[in-house]
């Protein structure tokens, strides 16, 4: 099956989006098949100001409307006490906002951007979008990450070469409850760390202290900024330090 073949069989649809590549692209491959697409962007405090920037920029990129929709997760007992099932919580909560928003706008069925390359089986918020009956047009026509980026940048979406972006509930550690002032903080250092010029890392709470995952690529740019990573985030946390065991590249 191709998007094609499924946006011919499921002209309407609602799409969860977040800006980011694999929903950036499934947008434009959805618009450009001629389907009623229409996408939903949830904030919530678990996402940074700049991912509904992207989302915004392209929407209007793609010349559609972008629908937001508001959603208090951490008034869910099983949301804020960030159990290890959390992400399930979180997801049920995101998407039953999703689906509200869309019934009333006439959309019955809701579509998401997990591709070809996720491992549900390492996912537990896919078992949410189970239960809801949520559709994954790229992992069922097996397009892979790989293969969205050069779509999306032989499209022409800004998008395209965006690193992959996990809320920012995941750099807390399970067990440690969520509080807005911990996300906020959270928000604040990886901005720090973005404008001295890292990309595709992540700032991870660690008993009161920054614990930062870099590229092995930037590891000799976090020694170059290491005294301005240490005068930024010193201020804000009571360590901060830099873990060695991070992702090989990809």
């Amino acid at each position: 099956m191709t998007l094609n073949d499924f946006f011919r069989d499921h002209p309407a649809a609602a799409l969860a989006f977040s800006g980011g590549v694999d929903s950036a692209y499934l947008l434009h491959a959805g618009l450009a098949c001629g389907a009623h697409l229409r996408p939903y962007f949830v904030r919530s405090p678990f996402q940074p100001a700049f991912e509904l920037e992207d989302a915004r920029r392209l929407t209007r990129q793609l010349g559609t409307e972008l629908r937001v929709v508001e959603a208090d997760v951490l008034a869910l007992p099983d949301v804020r006490n960030n159990p290890p099932d959390r992400c399930y919580h979180c997801k049920r909560a995101i998407f039953s906002a999703i689906h509200a928003a869309a019934r009333a706008d006439g959309l019955s069925l809701i579509l998401d951007g997990t591709n070809a390359s996720d491992d549900a089986s390492d996912r537990p918020g896919m078992r949410a979008l189970r239960e809801l009956a949520v559709r994954s047009p790229l992992r069922e026509c097996g397009l892979t990450k790989a293969e969205i980026r050069r779509l999306s940048h032989e499209a022409g979406l800004f998008s395209w070469d965006s690193p992959a972006y996990a809320c920012l509930a995941t750099r807390i550690p399970a067990g440690t409850p969520i509080t807005p002032e911990a996300l906020a903080l959270t928000e604040s250092a990886e901005t720090a760390l973005a404008a001295m010029g890292f990309s595709d890392f992540r700032v991870r709470t660690f008993h009161g202290c920054a614990r930062i995952q870099v590229r092995p690529s930037q590891l000799p740019l976090a020694l170059e900024r290491r005294p301005e990573i240490l005068e930024t985030l010193g201020k804000q946390y009571d360590g901060v330090m830099l873990d060695l065991e991070v992702r090989d590249e990809q």
